[in-house]
């Protein structure tokens, strides 16, 4: 049978078994009205007033959005708090672009995220972790290290937090707190919130909140400096508004990832010996960093020693920016990179997804379709996918012509668990 697979900006049509399973979440369509629904949950927020009465027309305003490697309609969400917060001049807001340790977006992106309006009319930054005189240091985190924060959002009157919740590989969630940090936070706190230890704890896993490190860390930094108002979104495979979850940090937070994991949390009876996924098109697929996400899901329902195809198109390469291809020269396998990563004098920015993707590859074999050069692919240890049904029918010398094959279409917008 025929099955689609979101890859870039288009559609992947695959020709997969009869009898494979495919996973998607449960079809939500997108609100009736996208803008009315945001207004609303503005004017009737969880746990706080409404957005307008918080906020004092000589408040200096921030507001935290998410950067290009996520789906967040910033298009729809920034101009619409804008509006609602109308006796504030525009001279007041500034967006901080929460970058983590990405790169700038240039003017084209930001139009491409924000609109043209947005682009000509508020001042807008990108976070940059490396600079402390752009941070704030306030002071000790319980996990071992100082809290480094964007400066302008810390000395804002009033600071508010946007993104979209999905379930993440090692958060639990996004969304919510995690706007913050690491989204605009300095690399040395940035670093320990993504250390080996944190990383390779049990509970740090998709959909885990539960004594999750991670997320008990963004929790913690979040209540030294919290945003004063939140407004997170869900999303469907079409990247369009399923919910709106606006209010106090915690409370809205915590209903979005409960509506989050109602229907994109699918149970399988098996592992399988062959897992196809995605990660989710573009921008979510733009390069193989952010692609060990999709790989991540299919290792929930993988087989040890079984196999992933992931369909990411890498339109921005390995990337090119950052540490994570440079981290695979240094070791000859996976098993090796993990050996040194885990060492406690073993720090470099980025080794958290080379972590989470060796983990990947100790269990099953990874093939990549995608944009790359073979020997892109080769030099992170994966291996080439030129086409996914000759990989398919490769595959069958190993598992055999019943091999089990499932289907994430969607990638991680669907998390599968056995």
């Amino acid at each position: 049978m025929q099955t689609s697979l979101l890859y870039g900006k288009q559609h992947l049509e695959v020709n997969v078994p009869d009898d494979a399973f495919i996973i998607e979440p449960n079809h939500l369509p997108a609100l009736e009205d996208q803008n009315q629904g945001v207004k609303d949950a503005l004017r009737d927020p969880i746990d706080t007033p409404p957005l307008k009465s918080m906020a004092k027309a000589s408040d200096k305003v921030a507001i935290v959005i998410s950067d290009i490697t996520r789906p967040t309609p910033n298009h729809i969400l920034v101009p619409l708090l804008i509006e609602e917060l109308s006796h504030i001049p525009h001279e007041q807001f500034v967006i901080i672009n929460g970058t983590g340790t990405h790169r700038d977006q240039t003017e084209e992106e930001l139009v491409g995220m924000l609109g043209q309006w947005v682009v000509d009319n508020i001042r807008i930054i990108n976070n940059h972790c490396h600079e402390k005189e752009e941070l704030v240091n306030l002071g000790q985190s319980t996990f071992g290290c100082d809290i480094y924060l964007n400066k302008e959002y810390v000395e804002a009157d009033f600071r508010i937090n946007t993104g979209f919740i999905e379930p993440h590989f090692f958060a639990g969630f996004s969304g919510g707190p995690k706007g913050i940090m690491p989204g605009i936070a300095g690399i040395e706190t940035i670093m320990t919130f993504h250390n080996a230890r944190m990383i390779g704890d049990p509970k740090s896993t998709w959909g885990n909140m539960e004594d999750n490190p991670v997320q008990n860390m963004t929790r913690e930094i979040n209540r030294v400096c919290p945003p004063d108002f939140l407004l997170n979104v869900t999303l469907n495979g079409d990247k369009d508004i399923t919910g709106v979850f606006a209010g106090e940090l915690f409370a809205a937070h915590e209903k979005g990832c409960a509506f989050t994991k109602e229907h994109a949390m699918i149970q399988c009876e098996e592992r399988y010996d062959v897992v196809i996924t995605t990660n989710s098109g573009y921008p979510l697929d733009q390069n193989l960093y952010q692609a060990v996400k999709g790989m991540s899901a299919a290792h929930k329902i993988v087989k040890e020693g079984g196999a992933i195809i992931v369909a990411a198109e890498c339109s921005d390469g390995i990337p090119d920016h950052g540490n994570f291809a440079e981290i695979f020269s240094m070791a000859d396998s996976p098993q090796a990179l993990l050996d040194m990563i885990n060492d406690p004098e073993f720090k470099m920015f980025d080794q958290w997804q080379v972590q989470k993707q060796a983990v990947i590859q100790v269990w099953a074999d990874v093939y990549v379709h995608s944009k790359l050069s073979n020997e892109q692919i080769e030099q992170t240890m994966l291996n080439p996918c030129s086409d996914i049904e000759q990989t398919l029918e490769d595959l069958k010398k190993k598992h055999g012509p019943d091999m089990s094959v499932a289907v994430l279409p969607l990638g991680p917008l669907t998390i599968p668990y056995v």
